[in-house]
């Protein structure tokens, strides 16, 4: 056996191998240490072979453990050793015995989607320790669980989990038939995995949710949804989903109605303000100032006195500024990352300012936007209406306000068109139909 995986594996460095004879009987074992559990491949193989060696009560614990796997073909040998399992041949048969390293035993707290009277466990990168978090949370005998093997280069194992009184069954067939079809390069990442079963490059909004809390994961289950684990990602898909499901966060089930309907009113607001302010800034200081109040109009007209070029040229401009400052932010040390961006904010927007390259109220229409975007509780979601207002600025340079209006009938028609895995993407509820035929099934 241990030819053989050398072998296959092209003898690397950090794979152990050893032949032990206790004076009885001959093992074999072949494992990676740093993925294996020593302490229990010792406990319950070593030990037993070599300091209190009986042989029928050594065979009868390789056949009847619950952690020993027999009659593996050879050619999966490689497999199950990349995956943390440890090989051993004892009378001519070869056995896999499961005793995987667990990297972590504790949740960690929320960092992405903070949590502020809610859970504060988070996932963690290991699927087993994971679907334990769900099961805690989701303590209910429907709740049904499906592991997938993509044959990739990762060999990360997937976990379909819903609730089987609850599902769509159209819907459960269809991401069946796209987990399935994965991609065979690397899969490292949920957000990986959205991609590929979303299939659509250029959509313009997700019809997949990603979410670190299993809170909001069994909330989703509940409503009839269903969710994809990753082995060694932190990051559960939830599928399919509707526009609203991006503007709520799980804070609001936990705060009095009257304060969360406040607040998901709020998002509303600040993603329309997103969307269409620099592109109402264009269309009323260019083509439409009668909008505005006299006195209004001529204090904006005062304020732009001094700036030399026409008013797309000073969105764009301070728009990249604030893309630039929000990314630099995201990629600088934790510690430095928010004080730089403050500190580079207010330097350059008062600098511009006095320089006469923007206008005052330029200031304030940016400070606007960067503030609503970071209102929106989805990250995700967040970055494609950060990308979608552009779009609003290249067409209110064309046909200033009716062009706005215009851009956001289409984009409502074109939401009301999309769908979620069979399901209407600007549905407010889970239609009936759905619902039935998970029922009936």
């Amino acid at each position: 056996m241990i030819e053989q995986i050398k072998e296959m594996l092209g003898d690397p460095a950090d794979l152990a191998t050893d032949m032990m004879d206790n004076g009885y009987a001959r093992l074999e074992i072949a494992l990676f240490p740093g993925m294996v559990d020593l302490f229990q491949l010792n406990e319950y193989v070593l030990k037993p072979f070599t300091y209190r060696f009986d042989p029928d009560e050594f065979r009868r614990m390789l056949h009847s453990s619950n952690s020993f796997f027999r009659g593996i073909a050879s050619d999966q040998w490689s497999g199950y050793l990349l995956k943390g399992h440890t090989l051993i041949a004892y009378e001519g048969e070869v056995y896999v015995y499961r005793a995987i390293r667990m990297l972590q035993i504790t949740p960690e707290e929320t960092k992405v989607e903070v949590s502020l009277q809610g859970p504060q466990a988070a996932f963690t990168e290991n699927l087993d320790f994971n679907m334990m978090l769900v099961r805690n949370m989701y303590n209910t005998p429907d709740l049904s669980v499906e592991d997938f093997d993509p044959n990739n280069l990762s060999k990360s194992k997937l976990a379909l989990i819903y609730d089987r009184t609850k599902r769509n069954e159209t819907t459960l067939k269809e991401v069946r038939r796209r987990l399935e079809q994965i991609d065979k390069g690397l899969l490292m990442s949920a957000g990986q995995l959205s991609k590929q079963l979303s299939h659509a490059k250029y959509r313009l909004f997700p019809i997949t949710q990603i979410t670190e809390r299993p809170d909001r994961l069994c909330t989703h289950l509940n409503k009839g949804k269903l969710a994809v684990l990753l082995d060694g990602s932190r990051f559960a898909v939830l599928l399919p989903v509707h526009f609203f499901d991006f503007m709520y966060a799980m804070d609001d089930l936990y705060e009095p109605t009257f304060m969360s309907r406040f607040l998901v009113g709020l998002r509303y607001v600040a993603m329309l303000l997103t969307l269409t302010l620099p592109a109402l800034y264009i269309s009323i200081v260019s083509y439409n100032p009668e909008v505005f109040r006299i006195q209004l109009a001529f204090t904006i007209d005062g304020s732009r006195a001094a700036v030399p070029y026409p008013s797309f040229i000073e969105v764009l401009l301070m728009l990249f500024m604030i893309e630039a400052l929000i990314e630099a932010s995201l990629r600088l040390p934790r510690t430095v990352g928010s004080t730089a961006a403050t500190v580079g904010g207010l330097i350059l927007g008062q600098a511009a300012q006095q320089a006469g390259l923007v206008s005052s109220i330029m200031i304030i229409v940016t400070s606007v936007v960067a503030i609503s975007s970071f209102v929106l509780p989805n990250s995700t979601f967040s970055y494609f209406i950060r990308i979608l207002k552009y779009a609003f600025v290249a067409i209110s340079v064309f046909a200033g306000l009716v062009g706005v209006v215009v851009a956001l009938f289409v984009m409502v028609v074109y939401l009301c068109n999309m769908r979620s895995f069979g399901e209407p993407y600007f549905a407010l509820f889970q239609s009936k139909a759905g619902k039935a035929s998970g029922n009936n099934s």
